[in-house]
């Protein structure tokens, strides 16, 4: 099955200033695609030139078989989205903007539906100005999706939320993608980016310097793991020729072991045939955001 959005070689520019340079990646339908950097990496600019909001100076640009650089009516009929800044007037009420925004998709979605799977009927009178933070993201959440798009894009959705609505916002997520949805998330928070993301493009600088799922990053770039545990065992020697193994190291009956790939598989399996099943066995490696650091040298 070809991509949903393909992008090669995608470059944006502000005067002499590159906001993007260089990025490619594809987008399978039905994951979730989270598109990971700092602040003024070129997150937004790229999916903003994905929607056909920003013009792309060159590159290739395949949105469900859409250029939206040239067919940008046709690709708005059949995407959502909720933009970094999106807001509403404070006196809408839920109902009228869910269907003031059913009336100008496709095929006119269900807004009455779509409010009540939202968890939004109770507050259908209320005024957008008068709903809480994380009910504000739920409507603008179901206001992305009330014409069944096929492709949502949610950019920065959860900044400025308390931690109960950002979970909040998390469920809506997931709840999009079990619809059909594909959806494409802009995000610098490294938990949102590890709980929800199929896959992950780190862009720094305008470019893509890594690409793979959330685990497959770690692994790839998170450098070493280390065991810590208790053991009585006398001769250590068959720890430190096991392939993964760096380095053995022992304190009175604390053992320490460094080593990549399955280093946790092997050493606990060797300590078990030994006849030790250590209770106190910790592992430590390294974290996505410990990756992103590692990558890109700076704050997320």
């Amino acid at each position: 099955m070809a991509p949903v959005i393909t992008v090669g070689h995608l470059r944006k520019t502000y005067g002499d200033t590159p906001a993007v340079d260089d990025v490619s990646f594809t987008v399978e339908a039905g994951e979730i695609f989270g598109i990971l950097g700092p602040n003024g990496a070129g997150k937004t600019t790229t999916v903003e030139c994905l929607q056909g909001l920003r013009h792309a100076d060159a590159g290739q640009l395949d949105v469900l078989g859409l250029d939206p650089r040239r067919q940008t009516a046709q690709l708005r009929r059949r995407i959502g989205a909720q933009l970094q800044d999106s807001a509403l007037p404070e006196r809408i009420k839920v109902w009228e903007a869910l269907d003031f925004f059913s009336s100008v998709g496709r095929g006119g979605g269900d807004w009455r539906r779509t409010m009540a799977e939202w968890g939004l009927g109770e507050k259908a009178n209320a005024s957008y100005g008068s709903l809480s933070g994380g009910q504000q993201q739920r409507l603008l959440v179901a206001l992305s999706v009330v014409n069944d798009p096929e492709i949502v894009f949610l950019d920065e959705m959860t900044t400025g939320l308390d931690p109960a609505a950002r979970r909040v916002a998390w469920d809506l997520i997931k709840a999009i993608r079990d619809r059909g949805t594909t959806v494409v998330l802009v995000t610098h928070f490294m938990d949102e980016a590890e709980t929800l993301c199929d896959r992950l493009a780190v862009i720094d600088r305008g470019r893509v310097i890594a690409l793979d799922t959330p685990r497959g990053l770690v692994t790839r770039h998170g450098g070493e793991v280390t065991l810590s545990f208790t053991s009585d065992l006398e001769d250590l020697a068959w720890m430190a020729e096991l392939e993964p193994v760096g380095t053995v190291a022992r304190s009175g009956r604390v053992v320490t072991v460094r080593g990549v790939g399955p280093v946790v598989a092997l050493v606990a399996a060797g300590l078990v045939a030994r006849g030790e099943a250590p209770a106190d066995l910790q592992v430590h490696r390294a974290t996505l955001e410990d990756v992103f650091l590692a990558l890109t040298g700076g704050a997320p």
